[in-house]
């Protein structure tokens, strides 16, 4: 414990203490700690207590009161933080700084709905966010979003520009082909339409953009792995053996194409009773963490089957945006390790990501 005499000693607020305590700081929501570099400034407010102001180089501001608290406690005194995102790393694409694919081995595991929460959560942490779907075959986003019926529109006749609904800037292939008709294409022309509508929406500047991959590991996941500069995917799975097996096989297309794979996302988890409270794990238990500790890599969340995602997300509303929601916690918990590993990745674990011309 360090006292006001100690910190505040020779008229001046002494750094070192509360440096190291940051640096303490330890949370399964962060990869890294709290560095000093992180601190903008450190003052003395007028009822002694502790005024730090941190930049924060990836998406976590709700973690700030819990870092309040550990410093109060560690320096037995009043602490407040100011935080605001800004992640420094230059952009991998166009204004782009890190593009996230999500992606699964099948169809049918809630991985769209897991991208576009993971999306908004990422906005609730201070992010500038955008989402591409890339879901050919079936894309979601749309109804997700409430842009059911969205027309595509442009300034210039060459670049569209990307909707914006939940904070969330957006653009998919359901806005160009009518929801009542069917995709029916090639692989080629399919992974093209994709490419397309990356290099042709005017994103402007973001910090992450979430990439909603069609499901599968088959020709146009595999181009698209290497057309896109990704800074690394989740697989999002369930906890049923036939998920698994098919999250396996898309672990190993990412690692045959270099694209690093940041964790696990287990959808579908458990079930909450509604009568006792308790847990039932409905689809099986622990699936994901055999299969992640296999590979070496982390289960980022373990989201429950949950009515309330199901009503959220039918009415275009993002459940990973209400406070009030305990789900809402779980994504953000998620995007937190997500945006954190991301940064710890670029600093101290530089992976050269391979980019195809074909």
């Amino acid at each position: 414990m360090f006292g006001l005499s100690k910190l505040f000693s020779s008229k001046s607020v002494q750094k070192q203490p509360i440096i190291a305590a940051l640096a303490a700081y330890r949370s399964a929501a962060f990869a890294v700690g709290i560095d000093e570099k992180f601190i903008d400034s450190i003052s003395e407010n007028d009822d002694k207590s502790l005024q730090i102001t941190l930049s924060l180089p990836f998406a976590a501001q709700s973690e700030m009161p819990l870092v309040e608290l550990h410093l109060s406690d560690a320096l037995n005194i009043a602490v407040s933080i100011k935080s605001k995102v800004d992640i420094k790393e230059p952009a991998k694409f166009k204004g782009i700084k890190h593009i996230v694919l999500i992606a699964s081995g099948k169809g049918g595991v809630g991985k769209s709905t897991t991208a576009v929460n993971l999306a908004g959560a990422l906005k609730a942490e201070g992010a500038k966010v955008g989402i591409l779907d890339a879901d050919i075959y079936g894309p979601s986003i749309p109804m997700l979003l409430g842009l059911v019926g969205a027309e595509p529109k442009t300034k210039d006749n060459k670049q569209l520009q990307p909707f914006y609904a939940n904070g969330i800037k957006a653009q998919s292939i359901g806005f160009l082909v009518p929801s009542d008709d069917a995709t029916v294409w090639r692989g080629p022309m399919a992974s093209g339409a994709l490419s397309q509508l990356l290099n042709e929406t005017d994103w402007g500047e973001l910090d992450y953009l979430i990439v909603d991959m069609p499901p599968g590991t088959g020709d146009i996941q595999l181009t698209m792995s290497q057309k896109v500069p990704a800074s690394g995917t989740v697989i999002v799975t369930t906890p049923q053996d036939l998920a698994l097996a098919d999250a396996q096989k898309g672990i190993a297309m990412f690692n045959k194409v270099n694209v690093p794979v940041l964790g696990l996302i287990e959808n579908m988890s458990h079930y909450i009773c509604s009568h006792c409270g308790e847990a039932n794990h409905v689809f099986g238990k622990e699936g994901a963490q055999k299969l992640a500790h296999k590979h070496g890599v982390p289960v980022l969340s373990h989201i429950p089957l949950a009515i309330d995602i199901r009503e959220y997300s039918e009415q275009g509303k993002l459940i990973a945006n209400d406070n009030n929601a305990a789900i809402s916690k779980t994504y953000s918990a998620a995007a937190r390790l997500i945006a954190s590993t991301l940064y710890y990745q670029q600093h101290h674990n530089s992976i050269e990501i391979v980019i195809s011309e074909d």
